[in-house]
């Protein structure tokens, strides 16, 4: 296995097996909307396109919370997480919660591969 660590939406890694499961990690982060954004947001709703200022907020708050919990499969001793899910939930009026989390496992090459 490379010196990265795999994150895999799936329960199984082709050419690889599972010889340790460690448990459950995760990470999250909560963003505040930026009032003027949320203007901007409701007049573009009107005429319809991307708003793409929330379009960069969520890639980035998805980022940071693989991040997390990749950092904290690393600090149980995985090389690989696997059955990655992510969830949101607004924790007020202005802000939401992204978490990812998985499955933080040991894997090596599988000889019958």
């Amino acid at each position: 296995m490379s010196e990265s660590m795999m994150v895999v939406t799936t329960h199984t890694i082709a050419g690889k097996r599972i010889v340790r499961t460690i448990g459950l990690v995760r990470g999250n982060t909560i963003r505040a909307r930026n009032l003027g954004h949320d203007i901007l947001a409701g007049l573009r709703n009107m005429v319809g396109g991307e708003i793409s200022d929330y379009t960069k907020m969520i890639a980035e708050c998805r980022e940071e919370a693989l991040d997390r919990m990749i950092a904290q499969a690393a600090a149980n001793g995985a090389n690989a997480v696997v059955g990655v899910r992510f969830a949101t939930s607004e924790m007020m009026e202005h802000a939401a919660e992204l978490l990812a989390y998985g499955t933080a496992v040991y894997v090596e090459d599988d000889p019958q591969a």
